[in-house]
């Protein structure tokens, strides 16, 4: 599975000595359950040795969960999780919108370049009024 590929490689990615990682995925509940099986009889996935691994479904999507999913899964009730709502990417959809026309037409490099500078203007704008929300 990518996912799984994807996980491995960022849990690998200077991690040392980190005791804990939290995962937030929309159907973490689901896809936990055979992942240390999974990880087990490949020969390309590896989780570093004595990381807990700590799941949560992002805030967006768990409405649509079980109810029990609610309870284990809520970013609400995992200790260190904060203020976070795990589904920061998808809500930037609606900006990238208004420029995919112009990016699909691009090389993958300059669109790449492109992508690139409107998620620094996204991130410039929040900076900005940042202190106008506190």
């Amino acid at each position: 599975m990518n996912i799984d590929y994807s996980v491995c490689q960022a849990l690998a990615y200077n991690s040392k000595g980190l005791p804990r990682a939290m995962l937030v995925y929309d159907i973490f509940c689901e896809w936990f359950i055979n992942f240390y099986a999974r990880v087990k009889e490949s020969k390309y996935l590896s989780i570093p040795n004595a990381m807990e691994l700590v799941g949560a479904v992002d805030k967006f999507h768990l409405v649509g969960h079980v109810p029990g999913c609610f309870a284990l899964h809520s970013l609400n009730f995992l200790k260190g999780a904060g203020q976070l709502d795990g589904d920061i990417l998808e809500s930037l959809w609606s900006d990238f919108n208004k420029i995919s026309e112009i990016a699909r037409a691009l090389s993958a490099a300059y669109r790449r370049e492109v992508l690139d500078d409107h998620m620094r203007e996204s991130n410039w704008k929040k900076i900005v009024h940042l202190g106008t929300s506190l």
